[in-house]
């Protein structure tokens, strides 16, 4: 039988990959193994959530030669698709599984797709001992697909506390406009992109953070939007640790226009490091963001984007007056420890 504090992490992939789950697996592993776990990463290739034969039957060899009693803790972009495979490892170890967000919510799913992923991750998430979720808003999902709400548990992500940042104005010039997202359906571009192509009258700059590459016919599609924008719209791709530090630093407003998250990560870096928030109301982002530090439109809304925009663009004390909202709410976020030592007790519950 392994230790009482040990635990594997089924991970689809490399979890330095920056994305928020990514980073919230690694950041609470990391967490574990500083308060003495023994946290073994157990690393899936493949094409999740859509494997191919070749890509169950390696995972299927991994997990049969896990030792009985094992924690496994899965994230959910690979066990939502891995049910045929848990499920002759049910009972014989103690799974968890991290749901991020619901597979079958992604944006841009054809519908039969996102049916199926709906089935086989339900499938799955009945026979994991604990579900551990991001967010309310998350667990009201799993709970629709018939998970007990008993084996529901809400670990939200910590936050880094960032250099502190200057109260006092910026220096004059455009606004500068940050937006950190992978680019993808979901997150929005599109929506940011068409309001701000009715703003041209007024100064700013928009600076893209986050991966291209794995949608490039999303990201041909977001370019050619924004060609006619010309250089006030800035492609830095995919960026990490302090270089990204520097970008919120740099920022006087964040953006982030998703149709949905199941938490928002970005959004609370945002007001870990003071910087008033334009956002949407998509999934659990309208708990996400501390009412005092920014801005909520409908998700997918143009007009009231465009709107909102154009506020936070032309009034610099409207601006200031969320900055100071922010600040004031980054005292009361989680820090990773914090949160790790609340995921640790979820674990230890896991019989």
């Amino acid at each position: 039988m392994p230790g009482p504090r040990a635990c594997h992490f089924l991970l689809p992939g490399d979890w330095n990959t920056p994305t928020g789950g990514y980073t919230y697996d690694r950041r609470l592993a990391l967490a574990l193994r500083d308060m003495g776990w023994t946290v073994a990463p157990l690393v899936l290739e493949g094409a999740w959530p859509w494997p191919d034969r070749t890509d169950l039957a390696a995972a299927s060899a991994r997990i049969a030669a896990l030792p009985d009693g094992a924690r496994v803790v899965a994230d959910g972009l690979a066990f939502g698709a891995l049910a045929e495979v848990v499920q002759p490892h049910a009972r014989r170890l103690r799974w968890v599984a991290l749901v991020h967000h619901p597979l079958h919510l992604e944006t841009g799913l054809d519908p039969s797709d996102s049916a199926r992923l709906r089935v086989g991750e339900a499938r799955a998430l009945q026979l994991a001992q604990q579900v551990v979720v991001t967010s309310p808003s998350t667990a009201g999902e799993v709970l629709a697909m018939g998970v007990p709400r008993a084996h529901i548990a809400v670990v939200e992500p910590g936050t880094d506390a960032p250099p502190a940042r200057p109260a006092q104005p910026r220096p004059d010039g455009p606004v500068q406009l940050l937006c950190v997202a992978t680019l993808t359906p979901r997150k929005g571009h599109a929506v940011l992109l068409q309001a701000l192509a009715g703003l041209t009258h007024l100064p700013w700059v928009l600076h893209l953070v986050g991966s291209g590459e794995r949608d490039p016919g999303t990201t041909a599609r977001l370019q050619a939007m924004a060609r006619e924008l010309g250089e006030r719209v800035v492609w830095h791709g995919e960026i990490a640790g302090t270089a990204l530090f520097a970008h919120y630093t740099a920022a006087d407003v964040f953006v982030l226009p998703s149709l949905y998250e199941g938490y928002g990560m970005v959004v609370a870096e945002a007001v870990a490091h003071g910087l008033p928030v334009v956002t949407t109301d998509g999934g659990a982002l309208a708990r996400t963001l501390p009412p005092a530090a920014g801005l909520q439109v409908p998700a997918g809304d143009v007009a009231a984007l465009q709107a909102v925009l154009e506020r936070v663009l032309t009034d610099a004390a409207l601006r200031a007056r969320l900055a100071a909202g922010a600040r004031a709410a980054a005292a009361g976020l989680p820090t990773w420890p914090q949160q790790a030592a609340r995921f640790a007790a979820v674990l230890e519950g896991v019989a």
